[in-house]
């Protein structure tokens, strides 16, 4: 499960990248670690513009998960798309993309410590995006927060390629790369969508980093 991330590039970089209209992320700075229910860029389409905006991750949970529990921090990963909890919102209109220069997965030292392993495509950090899922969501995410309306989102997983499963074997993030990824992921019907949720392949990723909670 990925729970750590790093976006690194600037905002005309993510701008050029996704190929967005509008920006709405402000002053966006360097992000070398994003944590859950962190606020962060994503890409969506409103009125058939692509923006850059900001929305904390983790989508809503499903019910079974929220038995008491008084918080919902969200569900950070998506795995199983088959679900009634998950299907509402693979339509177009809650697609997005999450741009990101490399992602973390935890491993296991020789003295049973868990330590952050960083993937990327390069030791460059070129900009790449998860496939991701936004919506609206009304909820108490934090105790102290009390119930609050925020955009969020999540990314889909998939089975983990050769280099990420040496680290984790269960899964890896649903990655695109290229233009066409990125207009089929946020254009196409489900059924065609649905076939970018496969394992990037082994020679598209690389480890760049290990042992921090951030990748600078």
């Amino acid at each position: 499960m990925c729970n750590l991330y790093s976006l690194t590039k600037g905002q005309a970089a993510i701008r050029a990248f996704a190929r967005t209209m509008a920006d709405r992320t402000g002053n966006l700075p360097s992000m070398p670690a994003i944590f859950p229910d962190q606020s962060a860029p994503i890409v969506r389409v409103i009125e058939g513009e692509r923006e850059l905006t900001l929305a904390r991750w983790g989508m809503p949970s499903p019910a079974f998960a929220l038995k008491g529990r008084a918080t919902d921090p969200g569900v950070t990963n998506i795995r199983n798309t088959a679900s009634p909890h998950w299907r509402r919102w693979l339509g177009r209109a809650h697609r997005c993309l999450v741009p990101f220069t490399s992602f973390s997965e935890y491993d296991t030292d020789e003295a049973g410590k868990k330590v952050p392993v960083w993937f990327a495509a390069s030791d460059e950090r070129p900009l790449m995006a998860f496939a991701g899922l936004w919506t609206h969501w009304t909820s108490t995410r934090r105790k102290a927060e009390g119930e609050v309306s925020v955009d969020a989102y999540g990314f889909l997983t998939t089975d983990a390629n050769g280099v990420v499963g040496a680290i984790h074997p269960k899964a890896m993030p649903v990655i695109l790369t290229t233009a066409d990824e990125f207009d089929l992921w946020l254009s196409a019907d489900w059924k065609d969508a649905a076939k970018l949720q496969r394992p990037l392949p082994d020679d598209a990723l690389q480890i760049v980093a290990r042992g921090e909670r951030s990748d600078e």
